[in-house]
């Protein structure tokens, strides 16, 4: 399947169908009156959250979305049938935005998450609810109510709880393949990786999501490379695991472009817990690699980790301090306090 997590659709609710303009014909019955119905509610524009979808491609191929519009009234008072409601199913981590791309109209958190962007026009009024003590035989009737519509971007930021950054050819898709069960795709030049990819780790009877992203190069702000455009899908991600490779010329520089490239995006990414490592260990010496340890750490002001995402080195301690960083799993019991009693619970 492929991957796409920026779409531009059109949406259009439902109009409300028009009122009915009828009288009573019933045998003896004179001056019936009137008895003409409302229209019918025009359908609503629903957007909802779903599990197992992870890529707007659907939307490259189905871009316009009309709700039914509401059905007219009748005789007899009859009300005309209501316009079915257009569901729209997104992945979780959508956003939907304004055509300008200015303002978040909805923002999905939660599998199961139904918000309502545009509803349906209300049905027009039939001639019966103008009647009067005056006007015994009204005429008019309700057009029935219009619809909204709109061109909106949807956009897709991953839900992750790690997010890899590096240059390309840091060794993100050998870590992530490590450490998950994805099939990143791996090789020995710039770019292998040309969409974001997620994976489930599992380690020590906890499971979290680390999302890998394309490598970021000098000027990926200004669009050099891949550009930042895949910056957006590690905005939510709790710690980055930021990978240098040891074989690069001057790692601390390496780490510098990177951080720069963070700082330009903005969305609070230079703000987030990073830890830092120092990759593709196994192919140096142990005096190398604490000299370059000790140069990275001088230019990262963090503890660097020396690993190697082909060897496995150093990587279940870094999935130890993932999870430190992580924090407890949603549902987990509270630590307790030194000196602390369990509470038993009972229903007495």
């Amino acid at each position: 399947m492929h991957f796409l997590d920026q779409a531009k659709i059109y949406v259009r609710s439902g109009e409300g169908g028009p009122g009915a303009v009828s009288f009573r014909r019933e045998k003896y019955i004179e001056y019936g009156g009137p008895d003409g119905g409302n229209g019918g509610k025009g359908g609503d524009i629903v957007f909802e959250c779903i599990a197992g979808l992870n890529t707007l491609i659907d939307f490259r191929y189905t871009q316009h979305f009309r709700a039914p519009r509401g059905s007219g009234g009748s005789g007899s008072n009859r009300t005309g049938a209501g316009g079915k409601d257009l569901v729209i199913r997104v992945p979780l981590g959508t956003q939907v935005l304004s055509e300008d791309k200015e303002e978040v109209l909805i923002d999905f958190t939660e599998v199961g998450q139904r918000e309502v962007l545009f509803r349906g026009g209300d049905g027009g009024r039939g001639n019966a609810s103008y009647k009067t003590s005056t006007n015994r035989t009204p005429r008019q009737h309700g057009t029935g109510w219009p619809f909204g519509e709109a061109w909106v971007w949807l956009r897709l930021k991953l839900l992750a709880d790690a997010g890899l950054v590096g240059l390309p050819n840091a060794g993100k898709s050998t870590f992530i393949n490590q450490v998950t069960n994805a099939q990143a795709k791996v090789g020995e030049y710039a770019f292998t990786t040309t969409r974001p990819q997620l994976g489930v780790v599992r380690h020590k009877q906890r499971e979290f999501v680390v999302a890998d992203i394309p490598g970021l190069i000098q000027g990926a702000a200004e669009g050099a490379g891949i550009g930042d455009r895949f910056l957006g899908h590690i905005e939510r991600c709790r710690v980055l695991l930021h990978l240098v490779d040891a074989n690069d010329a001057d790692v601390g520089e390496s780490y510098r472009i990177v951080r720069d490239e963070l700082e330009n995006y903005g969305e609070g990414l230079t703000d987030k817990n990073v830890i830092v490592a120092l990759n593709k260990i196994d192919m140096l010496d142990a005096e190398l690699v604490a000299a370059l340890s000790a140069e990275l750490t001088e230019a990262s002001g963090a503890e660097v980790m020396a690993i190697s995402g082909v060897s496995g080195a150093g990587i279940e301690a870094v999935l130890d301090k993932l999870i430190g960083a992580i924090g407890p799993a949603p549902g987990a019991p509270k630590e307790l306090a030194e000196g602390e009693e369990p509470v038993a619970w009972s229903p007495l």
